[in-house]
């Protein structure tokens, strides 16, 4: 079951984009203190934020790195009957030139907009470094997980070479995989990331992840998987996990 609750876990973490950050309050010891934050999963499979350096959550994570990241399913009418994870960490800002370079290419392929007030004000990156789970997948299904996160086997040039490609040549593909699984059509969509699981997908101002029906764990697997839901009639069911 912790398998199973593991995978639905990640599967909220890769698809939300977006959850409720509590830190430790400085101006207010002792209270916690919740902000809104956008991110995206770094190639270790673990939330990336932007976060500027004379917000409060900074000042509070600066002197607390301990914190928690909430997500929960987007839209949901009974938001008790659906699944919400904390996952809870400890922040680390980026420092390394070359891992800062790293996550401002794979943020930016994200959330486009940010790269303008990154470069105009005082923003840094920052990491969530695990430490613990609390899951919880609708009525009764609640789990304590040490484990969630994967890596990303194709983060980097083999990532960026399948996006590039994808988006260049293969737009056809994409539309056809928005069509099939449902989302809004309301722009073209790009691809952004691919991940062992699944593919993320930009539409307008949204994003949206797709998982696969297995795992891919090659560049070969990925485009095996692509170029199987690019013919799909129908998007397929997952193998259990």
């Amino acid at each position: 079951m912790s398998v199973e609750a593991s995978k639905h876990a990640r599967e909220l973490l890769l698809k939300e984009y977006r959850g409720a950050l509590s830190t430790h309050s400085k101006a207010m010891p002792g209270f916690p203190f919740g902000s809104v934050v956008p991110y995206c999963l770094d190639e270790e499979g673990r939330p990336l934020i932007l976060i500027s350096r004379i917000a409060q959550h900074t000042h509070n994570l600066r002197k607390d790195p301990k914190c928690s990241l909430m997500v929960g399913e987007r839209g949901a009418e009974d938001i008790q009957a659906v699944g919400r994870l904390t996952y809870l960490a400890e922040a680390e800002q980026l420092s390394d030139p070359a891992a800062i370079d790293a996550a401002a290419l794979r943020y930016y392929r994200y959330f486009p907009e940010s790269q303008s007030y990154h470069s105009a004000h005082d923003f840094d990156f920052w990491v969530l470094k695990p430490v613990r789970h609390r899951y919880i997948g609708g009525f009764g299904a609640i789990h304590w997980l040490d484990q969630i996160t994967l890596s990303n086997p194709f983060a980097g040039q083999a990532e960026l070479r399948m996006i590039e490609h994808m988006n260049a040549d293969h737009a056809e593909a994409i539309a056809h995989y928005v069509k099939l699984a449902g989302l809004p059509q309301t722009a073209p969509a790009r691809l952004v990331g691919i991940d062992s699981e699944g593919m993320h997908l930009r539409i307008g101002d949204s994003l949206f992840w797709l998982g696969f029906q297995a795992p891919c764990n090659t560049p070969a697997q990925a485009r095996e998987a692509l170029v199987f839901l690019a013919r799909a009639d129908e998007w397929p069911k997952k193998q259990p996990a």
